[in-house]
């Protein structure tokens, strides 16, 4: 089925994404303060499932299909990468956390040479270098005031950053899985697989919520799940080189939200890194945009 090309409606829901997944992380910052990252995971998996599945029911979504080990791989580097991110979490301003996040482009280039043989040119390698010197310019910028830099800004700047290796790691398989499967039934795995891992770890790190906290355990779901949603269909309406520049607006809304809830007003630190791996994100698209075209 070809792919249909609407840019308003790939936008749209795109921004209505990136503020589904901001929000999400206000309930999962706000809620860290009680309950274990890994708890959160099982929670956010688990009442997102329904609206994925019903998403990917309506589609026409199947769960049939030959490769349940790479299923089963995906998952696990997307609970990876959840992992790093609700973990940094913990430790980082909401605002910084996205901007960290956006560090995946960068690290595709990097996987891509081992994985397709590619040789990035000077472009790719200049994008890479500013967008790591973002990551230090923002932990340089959370250890300002004369405190220096604590371990635990250290640590939660590194397992930022690591969750874009994990989200580029699972957007290279991904693409493999791709070849031979439908993208509504890579989500459908993907979502069941990952409830299942993350109950998992339950009887280790359990704490009994309240009925106020479970009811914003559900909701926080919920809002994942419609994120998720709104995220493949973004991609489902309009090519990935033109909806580059909307995902970056999830640092908006993750700075506004930091703003209203937390009183974080992102600091020049904050702001300059965040320009540098964005700025680093757009150059890759740009490349990869010129050399589809020649």
């Amino acid at each position: 089925m070809p792919l249909r090309h609407d840019m308003r409606r790939g936008a749209l829901l795109m921004v209505g994404a990136t503020a589904a997944f901001a929000l999400m992380g206000v309930f999962v910052k706000t809620l860290s303060a009680r309950y274990n990252f890994l708890e959160l995971m099982f929670f956010r998996n688990a009442f997102s499932l329904p609206i994925v599945l019903a998403a990917g029911l309506r589609a026409g979504a199947l769960l049939r299909t030959r490769r349940f080990g790479g299923h089963v791989v995906r998952a696990t580097s997307g609970l990876l990468g959840m992992g790093c991110a609700f973990f940094a979490l913990t430790l980082l301003p909401l605002a910084e956390q996205t901007a960290l996040n956006y560090t995946q482009p960068l690290f595709i280039i990097l996987l891509a040479i081992p994985w397709l043989g590619e040789r990035p040119g000077p472009a790719r390698w200049a994008a890479v270098m500013v967008g790591f010197a973002g990551v230090v310019v923002i932990a340089a910028g959370q250890g300002a005031g004369g405190a220096g830099l604590s371990s635990a800004v250290i640590l939660g700047c590194a397992v930022g950053a690591l969750g874009g290796f994990f989200g580029a790691l699972s957007t290279m398989l991904v693409r493999q899985l791709s070849a031979t499967e439908a993208s509504t039934t890579i989500v459908l795995w993907q979502a069941l697989l990952m409830a299942a891992m993350t109950g998992l770890f339950l009887p280790f790190v359990w704490v009994t919520p309240s009925w106020g906290d479970l009811g914003l355990l559900v909701v926080m779901g919920l809002i994942g799940g419609v994120g998720q949603v709104l995220n493949t269909e973004a991609f489902a309406s309009a090519q990935v080189s033109s909806l580059g520049p909307y995902t970056y607006t999830g640092l908006l809304w993750a700075g506004l939200l930091g703003w209203i809830v937390w009183d974080e007003a992102p600091g020049f630190a904050m702001l300059l890194g965040s320009a540098l791996i964005i700025g680093a994100g757009i150059l890759v698209l740009r490349s990869e945009f010129r050399g589809r075209t020649k």
